[in-house]
């Protein structure tokens, strides 16, 4: 694929930020790119030549200190040239700095078991990294593999949905994947009823967004079946990749977006807080 020239993953101590390491490792073989562990601990304000506040610092960055030794030694049994970084501050904003000022193309992150979106979703590090960057983010659920072999894509005629699913295609081309296209049209119930005409023209405009993907995969010489299919666009997304077995769900979204705009209910949002598969989110 050669897509991404610099991977960060974004480490916390938990066992799902353990699983984003070593799909991270994969990936890094895979695109034979670099890749950069970055661990962020609280900031402290104040004057550090007072008097115990440079013991205080660095009993904070001990931690810190521990998940980056055990990510290093992670890397030498994989053989996997690793960088690791030390932050300070509030995590999400030191994330999506770091990814800029390192150049990263990628940034990996972990997602916990699956529970009620509000509380995977709402408020977490991985929400905010993906509001405030213009870098592509994998999120790796708890117990999840990356896998290749099949790619799931859910394109609605926008223009980061083209952008995800061209990028599904390369992934696709590169590593002998085969890719479902998919396109949902959410509507009442009653608006089949009530207003069948427009209900119809969606699901057309549906089946040509798939067909031009389609068209694009034929192209690349990639397999690619498509389907149209009615109702919340996350639960059926979420639903069919577990009925394929995805191996990865592609998604497009905007750029920087901020935290109040992400946090509306948008359907990227909705998929990788169900997604049971890791989800790439391709920024437009």
């Amino acid at each position: 694929m050669g897509k991404y020239r610099k991977i960060l993953v974004s480490l916390d101590g938990s066992e799902s930020g353990h699983n984003a390491l070593v799909q991270s490792f994969a990936l890094a073989r895979d695109e034979k790119c670099w890749l950069l562990a970055a661990t962020v601990v609280p900031g402290i304000d104040g004057d550090l030549e007072l008097v115990g506040l440079g013991d205080v610092r660095a009993a904070m960055r001990k931690p810190g200190e521990a998940i980056l030794a055990g990510a290093q030694a992670l890397a030498e049994t994989a053989r996997i040239p690793l960088k690791t970084v030390l932050e300070e501050g509030e995590a999400w904003e030191r994330i999506a700095h770091l990814a800029d000022d390192q150049r990263c193309d990628l940034i990996v992150m972990g997602r916990r078991g699956l529970r009620r979106l509000e509380r995977v979703m709402m408020g977490s590090v991985t929400a905010r990294v993906i509001g405030h960057t213009d870098r592509d983010v994998l999120v790796v659920p708890q117990g999840t593999r990356l896998s290749w072999k099949r790619i799931l894509v859910a394109v609605d005629g926008s223009v980061t949905s083209i952008a995800g699913a061209d990028h599904a295609i390369n992934v696709a081309a590169s590593y002998g994947g085969e890719l479902f296209a998919l396109s949902v049209v959410d509507l009442p119930d009653e608006a089949f009823a009530d207003a069948p005409k427009i209900a119809d023209q969606l699901l057309e405009k549906a089946q040509r967004y798939v067909a031009a993907v389609k068209a694009k995969a034929d192209a690349a010489g990639v397999p690619c079946t498509v389907a149209t299919l009615e109702g919340p666009v996350h639960e059926v997304v979420t639903r069919i990749a577990r009925e394929r077995e995805a191996g990865l769900i592609v998604t497009g979204s905007h750029g920087r977006t901020g935290l109040r705009r992400l946090l509306m209910g948008s359907v990227a949002e909705k998929v990788i807080g169900y997604a049971p598969c890791p989800v790439l989110v391709v920024k437009g």
